[in-house]
């Protein structure tokens, strides 16, 4: 049985602020001096981060040719780039695939749980006891001086819960402090943002949390903030998400759940925050990272789901530095390992920290005294050319 851990407390801006006044000497963890400019590339940040886990097979890399036990219950349907498949319930994102890279072979081999997957993806490491390690949002605001006065980053609706062990789920400070913590705004800021937003707009992103929250991130970027992290979900209990396991009542979510609610919640709204950066002229100055922390087991468990597998999976990217219509990577025939071009999943980090704009040279002091490069992991330069 999974073990159970409390659903952090997410902080009002009244007090988040007097939390980081409180604590803002302790970023003398960093060595490095902020910088106040940068000849690099800088771009905005948007993550959607897809809690639960999706399944390769029923999303970004169908299997058709597959036995049946692998390849599972969709219809692959072509995209607009030749060769590459979706799932049949991704037909808004089929039809932009032009827009965006799609890498299937991102993948870790340590221990199978949620939070393993998490941490590489948001922090580029695994914590180990005593040592937290700080995601790229506050590597960000280390690296930027951010005041906590006037955050920068932000996580939305706030940070994850319960996703079944009580560990780092790495999107906080870590040990830089809470005076980099992302800010969380409470729920009566979001309604006020979201009343300056057309109808016909939040009916686009879809009228449910995860639209108005993708929607509420485009309106932060637009109004200064450099990197957003939505959480589809803040669990992988009591509620659907792509945890399919297929265990039944409020355990975990099934294929049916995929059809019916994740892929096209999935596909309607982040189709329309890419059409509406897009038509903002943002799209170019902005990375959109779709991920979640692990893909599914290639075969189908005796409950008709499938289970936590780290050995391979797939992820979006669009926007920013990322060029359009391009497929990196592979997984084998049956979608149990790289085949071609394997991606660490702690580069994923390492290249959103890349294009943030963040010298690679940053160096952080741990609470015991040892000196740590930001990163250790390496951008995933196919990408980034």
């Amino acid at each position: 049985m999974r073990n159970q851990q409390r659903t952090p407390a997410q902080l009002s801006r009244r007090q988040f602020l007097q939390a980081g006044a409180a604590t803002l000497g302790t970023a003398a963890f960093a060595t490095a001096t902020p910088a106040r400019s940068t000849s690099r590339s800088r771009y905005n940040c948007i993550v959607l981060f897809l809690t639960g886990g999706p399944s390769h097979l029923e999303t970004f890399d169908p299997k058709p040719d597959a036995p049946e036990e692998i390849r599972g219950p969709f219809r692959p349907i072509r995209t607009k780039v030749p060769g590459l498949l979706f799932s049949e319930h991704l037909p808004r994102l089929a039809e932009r695939a032009d827009r965006f890279a799609v890498v299937r072979s991102v993948f870790h081999r340590l221990s199978a749980i949620h939070e393993t997957g998490q941490q590489l993806l948001q922090t580029g490491r695994v914590s180990r006891p005593g040592v937290e390690y700080p995601s790229v949002s506050a590597i960000l605001s280390q690296w930027e001086n951010h005041s906590p006065m006037r955050p920068r980053t932000a996580l939305l609706p706030g940070p994850l819960g319960n996703t079944g062990v009580m560990i780092s789920h790495g999107q906080g400070a870590g040990f830089l402090g809470s005076s980099r913590e992302p800010w969380s705004p409470p729920p009566s800021h979001c309604r006020g943002l979201l009343r300056r937003e057309p109808d016909a707009l939040r009916e686009r992103y879809g009228q449910h949390r995860f639209g108005q929250l993708c929607l509420l991130a485009r309106r932060m970027i637009e109004d200064g903030f450099r990197m957003v992290t939505v959480n589809m979900f803040d669990t992988v209990f009591n509620e659907i998400t792509w945890d399919c396991h297929a265990d039944g009542g409020c355990l975990a979510s099934d294929f049916d759940d995929y059809k019916n609610v994740l892929c096209p919640m999935l596909d309607q709204t982040l189709s329309a925050l890419l059409d509406d950066l897009a038509s903002r002229g943002l799209l170019q100055q902005t990375l959109v990272v779709a991920m979640g922390e692990f893909g599914r087991t290639p075969v189908i468990n005796p409950r008709g789901g499938r289970d936590h597998w780290p050995e391979v999976w797939s992820i979006l990217l669009a926007g920013g530095p990322i060029p359009g219509g391009v497929v990196l990577g592979s997984s084998d025939k049956h979608g149990c390992e790289p085949r071609h071009d394997p991606i660490p999943a702690a580069d994923v980090a390492a290249t959103i920290l890349h294009a943030l704009g963040v010298e690679p040279h940053l160096q952080l002091r741990e609470p015991g005294g040892a000196h740590v490069p930001a990163m250790a992991a390496d951008p995933i330069r196919q990408l980034l050319g």
